[in-house]
């Protein structure tokens, strides 16, 4: 077993970086700026940051800078866990794991399949084509990448892009489910077969499950929408429609405004 090194690190790097250009306020970020300047490790100084995340607050604004200070903490120290993982073979091989990125506090999140190529260079998810594609897709639905979680179903890239294997997303799961229990958002929309596999456990053609709402028994407060994953999108556009019929359902359920069709 390799001892992960600060090149094995770069994903959770990117991670804590990414939270604390967002929020500079943060714990996380003091405590990532802090062992900047000391030489310690991120992992040391989220410990010590749990603990700060409890001071006494005034106002509803206070509270709420206390949740999301909360689940950026319990995020970040979920994030060294994966990091540290070597539970099946995607950690040995893999570059970087990828953790997932977006607002803590989010109401929407999307889960998709596994990191590829560019991901596992970067350790950020949904960078490539079908990331650009994704990133229309929020777009269209009136929000930006930055105010909802992107994660994946596994956090480490299969070889050569292939489908995650059982084992694989087992040894994953939990990490999504305690990242699901940390942001608590309102809706989750799975994107693609494996995402369904990992989250529904129905491996029915995604064709037959797509569209319809579901309820994950864990999480009864959260609603569900299968769709197609965007790099089936790209090889697939007749897709799109039903994709966006899919994600204005989901704006419904978030009482999202919904766009006015233009006259030609």
């Amino acid at each position: 077993m390799k001892n992960p090194d600060r090149s094995g690190m770069e994903g959770l790097f990117v991670y804590l970086e990414y939270l604390s250009g967002l929020y500079p306020d943060l714990p996380v970020s003091q405590s990532l700026h802090a062992s900047g300047s000391s030489g310690e490790t991120s992992g040391s100084s989220l410990k010590d940051t749990t603990k700060k995340s409890g001071s006494a607050v005034d106002g509803p604004e206070n509270l709420m800078s206390e949740s999301v200070g909360s689940k950026s903490v319990a995020l970040g120290a979920l994030a060294v866990k994966v990091n540290e993982c070597r539970d099946c073979s995607l950690g040995e091989s893999r570059a970087n794991p990828v953790f997932g990125e977006g607002n803590v506090d989010t109401r929407l999140l999307f889960i998709g399949e596994g990191p590829g190529a560019e991901e596992d260079r970067t350790g950020r998810p949904f960078v490539g084509r079908a990331g650009e594609l994704l990133d229309r897709m929020i777009v269209a639905m009136g929000l930006s990448r930055e105010e909802v979680f992107i994660a994946n179903a596994v956090k480490c890239r299969p070889p050569s892009n292939r489908t995650p294997e059982v084992v694989e997303r087992d040894a994953c799961k939990h990490f999504l489910l305690e990242q699901i229990r940390i942001i608590s958002p309102e809706a989750i929309v799975l994107l693609g077969q494996t995402a369904i596999f990992q989250m529904l456990s129905n491996e029915s053609p995604i064709s037959s499950v797509r569209g319809v709402e579901t309820i994950l028994p864990s999480f009864p407060g959260i609603r569900v929408m299968p769709t197609y994953h965007p790099a089936y999108l790209l090889r697939n556009p007749q897709a799109k429609a039903v994709v966006w019929k899919d994600l204005q359902q989901v704006m419904k359920w978030l009482s999202l405004p919904m766009p006015v069709l233009r006259e030609k």
